[in-house]
């Protein structure tokens, strides 16, 4: 499923998702609600529209795992957000505490064509401004991260 295709709300939870469940485990509606500052009501919901899309696998009352799919589109926003901190603030000049929120709300927007330029023009980094390791054009981590 192209990224395009899924709202900006989408594509935070599943960015969320990946960050909660880094060591494989699933994560609990009420902690994926908490992150995302929203009611559990609200973060279920959500939750069974993912699973419709085949973008998470959910299991009532044990918690939420990222299906391939899922995990995949999670990647590719953080790469862009990563790489427009990145580009924020080395060839914009914005300062480090200031790119995070300017990055949330562009990674939505990027196309794969302006982030391949943006990748290139910074000579394709492995880590952004705050040290956090840039997945590549393939969504695979650099070495050691």
């Amino acid at each position: 499923m192209p990224k395009a295709a899924l709202s900006d709300a989408i594509q935070d939870y599943l960015k969320e998702l990946y960050h909660l469940q880094s060591d494989g485990e699933r994560v609990s509606v009420t902690a994926l609600a908490r992150q995302q500052k929203v009611s559990p009501a609200s973060a279920s919901e959500m939750v069974k529209k993912l699973a419709a899309l085949g973008l998470v696998e959910h299991v009532p009352y044990r918690g939420v795992r990222l299906t391939r799919a899922g995990e995949k589109v999670a990647v590719e926003v953080i790469r862009h957000h990563r790489l427009l901190e990145l580009y924020l603030a080395h060839t914009l000049g914005l300062d480090v505490e200031d790119v995070h929120d300017e990055a949330d709300r562009l990674e939505h927007v990027l196309s794969e064509e302006l982030e391949a330029k943006i990748d290139s023009a910074l000579g394709y980094p492995t880590h952004d401004p705050h040290g956090d390791p840039i997945p590549n054009a393939e969504l695979k981590w650099p070495d050691g991260s």
